[in-house]
């Protein structure tokens, strides 16, 4: 059912969040810090069986400078030939990881480079991962990851995550340069649904290097209206957090500003297609439509009336494709 804010008002909609005055320092900060740690990342060939298909089991240097897992594929020489590809970063929904090496083939079929970056500390939930959240955060938590390190911006989960998809997508760009993988630097998109689809609006605000964005029914935006229109995990997570940690409200919404994806994708440039469901209890429309109206760059959406967090599924799929091959031209 409808149960958030009619179409001329969400049409319109901004948000109910503001970012905090330090919020350009505190990335760029922070992702100083990361990359002190030389880029250097790990291609090794992984005998995934598959004919028109190369797989790559890779590791680059996330936040910290720890090892973060992901999976290269690539269209088999066979077929691609031997010009650069267009690539593309996709990052993972909520407790999903990087998955078997021989999942997700859509991308590197359609003529991508496809790089799939694992979730630090998730992966059990409905896709495996094993890249650990090693980093310290201390204070409690909910079980999950929405409320771990929730009390300082400096140890919440989100600043490492975060900061890992931005490595991911600069570690995608060096291959070329590596000659590890035919990839285009100049043609290298974000994209994802969900978690994935925030840490892909969050990865092109702070890396302007990005070519495109797709980020279907994307997660992480104003957190403040989420936490009160929708009683759907993974945001009760931080409502359940602070039904026990009674006094610790200001002090969590304070935290979340800094990695609320409304506040950053003022920043963001590159032309990119969001999609958002009308049913969807998971990421509430209007949340949608926050990052949405708010994205800087040109912009497109798909909405889908009678969806709820599954938004066009494959249709959404059908139009990723399109929308990048529009942006990039012949793929190879």
């Amino acid at each position: 059912m409808y149960y958030d804010l009619p179409a001329d008002q969400l049409a319109a909609y901004r948000g109910s969040t503001s970012a905090p005055e330090d919020l350009d320092r505190f990335w760029a900060d922070t992702l100083d810090e990361a990359r002190q740690h030389p880029l250097a990342v790990g291609v090794t060939p992984y005998p995934s069986g598959l004919r028109t298909v190369e797989v790559y089991d890779v590791v680059f240097p996330g936040f910290g400078g720890e090892p973060i897992q992901a999976w290269l594929r690539l269209p088999a020489r066979s077929v691609r030939g031997d010009g650069q590809l267009p690539g593309v970063v996709q990052f993972v929904g909520y407790g999903g990881g990087r998955g078997d090496a021989r999942e997700s083939l859509f991308w590197a079929s359609a003529g991508f480079a496809h790089l799939q970056m694992d979730t630090r500390g998730q992966g059990a939930g409905w896709s495996t991962g094993a890249t650990p959240d090693a980093a310290g955060s201390g204070g409690p938590q909910v079980p999950g990851v929405m409320t771990r390190g929730v009390l300082d911006p400096q140890t919440y989960y989100y600043r490492r995550l975060i900061t890992d998809a931005v490595r991911a997508v600069e570690a995608m760009r060096s291959l070329a340069d590596s000659g590890a993988a035919p990839v285009d630097p100049a043609r290298v998109a974000v994209l994802g649904q969900s978690q994935g689809g925030g840490l892909a609006l969050a990865a092109a605000s702070l890396c302007p290097e990005v070519a495109a964005v797709v980020a279907l029914v994307p997660f992480l935006s104003d957190f403040p209206r989420a936490l009160t229109v929708t009683d759907g995990y993974p945001y009760r997570e931080i409502v359940d957090f602070l039904s026990m940690q009674r006094g610790a409200a200001q002090q969590v919404m304070q935290t979340l500003r800094y990695f609320d994806v409304a506040n950053l994708v003022p920043r963001a440039t590159a032309p990119a297609l969001f999609s958002v469901g009308l049913m969807d209890t998971t990421t509430p429309p209007s949340t949608v439509y926050a990052a949405y109206n708010n994205y800087a760059g040109p912009k497109e959406l798909s909405v889908w009336p009678f969806n709820q967090h599954e938004a066009g599924g494959i249709e959404d799929e059908v139009l990723a494709l399109a929308f990048l091959q529009k942006q990039f031209g012949e793929v190879y």
